[in-house]
């Protein structure tokens, strides 16, 4: 019997719960890929909660010595045929990165494969030796990007011929039976717009401009209510529930904090319009659009990162430009206005998430992507 290719992935898994770290506990959890290959998994994540990541303790200077001895350790044990890596794409890790690839390679790693989970590379490549921590990061390494938008963030240290294209998908939470009883429950966008953000509480994730976008559809005598489900990243409740008192708001606005798996299944069932107007810099792949639009929310988000090839401007979805409340406003209303289109819209959004960006399209995708790089 032919041996299975050895793969040792290198991935952020939870906590904390963002985006890279959702996509590695699916890479780790799925039957596919380790019935396909010889699996061996690390988790290089020294942060526990999101509010840690990106920053410095002599915590992580430690942890970061042991991560590099263990996953050295394990490709002399365990001689992998593929090294997969997760690397962040800017600040203080691109150096921790390039140590720890440099370090694979000098202990005999045979091909690694880069999985760009976000982006910064170009607007980082600026600051001191980052330029060389690139290079060392990608020299001679297959990269995986999310989407085409995202070429123009690396094309300076990567030729064309090293990138790969594979797309997130998130695992189905819901049956047709119980969407089409979900659908028909659902109050109409034109009776009241039951608006959902579900993401971690960053203030770049744009938390605050859809707050903003809130007070206009207030000022306008829209009906609305707006939840907000998610962790706290760079502000507090304190702070932002003293914005939503400043705006008056209180009626309109509430606060769910964070909800994992199965807790967030009441806040997508109930809602009839997702809000995401985020403009951080590291976007690159949103999961959270491809929650909602399983359930078939009609979806507005911004021209971010990869967002554009989710959403398709006006047919899946509708696209905003970045800390644009009032235009967020606009959309809200134009929904409100004509709920044969939201609906539309809802259904594209969830006739794409079934075709293209389910759990197990990813998986095959990302299985032909780690079987044809070996046969190189």
């Amino acid at each position: 019997m032919k041996e299975k290719t050895k793969i040792l992935f290198i991935m952020h898994m939870p906590p904390p719960v963002h985006g890279a770290a959702i996509v590695g506990q699916n890479i780790h959890d799925s039957k596919l890929i380790n019935e396909t290959f010889e699996c061996s998994y690390i988790n290089p994540s020294a942060s526990t909660n999101v509010a840690e990541v990106g920053k410095l303790s002599l915590k992580k200077f430690f942890f970061l010595i042991r991560l590099i001895i263990k996953v050295c350790a394990t490709i002399c044990k365990e001689k992998p045929d593929i090294c997969y890596y997760t690397p962040t794409s800017d600040g203080f890790g691109i150096y921790r990165d390039a140590f720890t690839i440099r370090c694979m390679k000098l202990v005999g790693a045979k091909k690694i494969i880069l999985h760009l989970h976000n982006k910064g590379v170009s607007s980082f490549s600026n600051k001191p030796f980052s330029k060389i921590a690139y290079k060392t990061i990608f020299k001679g390494n297959k990269v995986i990007l999310l989407a085409k938008e995202l070429k123009e963030d690396v094309e300076n240290f990567v030729k064309d011929d090293q990138i790969v294209y594979c797309p997130n998908g998130m695992p189905e939470t819901i049956s047709e039976s119980r969407l089409e009883k979900v659908l028909l429950k659902r109050v109409s966008v034109k009776e009241k717009a039951k608006i959902l953000y579900l993401s971690n509480m960053m203030t770049e994730k744009g938390i605050y401009v859809l707050l903003e976008a809130c007070k206009l559809l207030k000022e306008q005598g829209c009906s609305f209510e707006c939840n907000y489900v998610g962790n706290w990243g760079d502000t507090t409740y304190e702070i932002f529930d003293g914005k939503i008192r400043e705006y008056g708001l209180k009626d309109y606005v509430n606060v769910h904090g964070p909800k994992y798996g199965i807790e967030k299944m009441p806040y997508l069932e109930d809602s009839n319009i997702f809000v995401f107007p985020t403009f951080y810099h590291g976007e690159a792949f949103s999961l959270v659009l491809l929650e909602a639009m399983e359930y078939a929310i009609p979806c507005i988000s911004t021209f971010e990162g990869g967002i554009p090839s989710i959403i398709t401007d006006n047919w899946n979805g509708l696209l905003v430009h970045q800390k644009n409340a009032v235009e967020l406003c606009e959309k809200i209303k134009y929904l409100t206005q004509n709920p044969n289109i939201a609906l539309s819209i809802g259904q594209h959004g969830r006739e794409h998430y079934m075709s293209s960006l389910t759990l197990n399209a990813f998986e095959h995708r990302l299985c032909d992507i780690l079987t044809t790089y070996l046969n190189e």
